[in-house]
């Protein structure tokens, strides 16, 4: 019998770092993620995807787009991960 694997703990400081997660985690981590920032008043959070073949950049989009709490998100400049790294305003409480 395969034992679950133990969760994760993830810091709230605003920086989503998606590499060491399985793709198929992300469409519920990220709105997760977004609402405890939001919570602590993070207002701007960077959601590194990586650059690779742009499919995670992809999925981290489309999720974005449905958010209501999201009111932009761009991909990140040249000092924050440029195109491997996604910026997120978030809607304030």
């Amino acid at each position: 019998m395969e034992k679950e694997p133990e969760p994760v703990e993830i810091p709230i400081d605003g920086v989503l770092d998606l590499h060491t997660f399985h793709p198929a985690e992300v469409k519920n981590l990220l709105p997760e993620y977004l609402t405890a920032c939001r919570g602590k008043g993070i207002f701007e959070v960077r959601v590194i995807h990586g650059k690779g073949t742009g499919m995670l950049r992809e999925t981290v989009h489309a999720v974005l787009k449905r958010l209501p709490e999201v009111t932009s998100f761009a991909l990140a400049g040249g000092d924050a991960g440029s195109w491997g790294a996604t910026v997120v305003k978030l809607r304030r409480l």
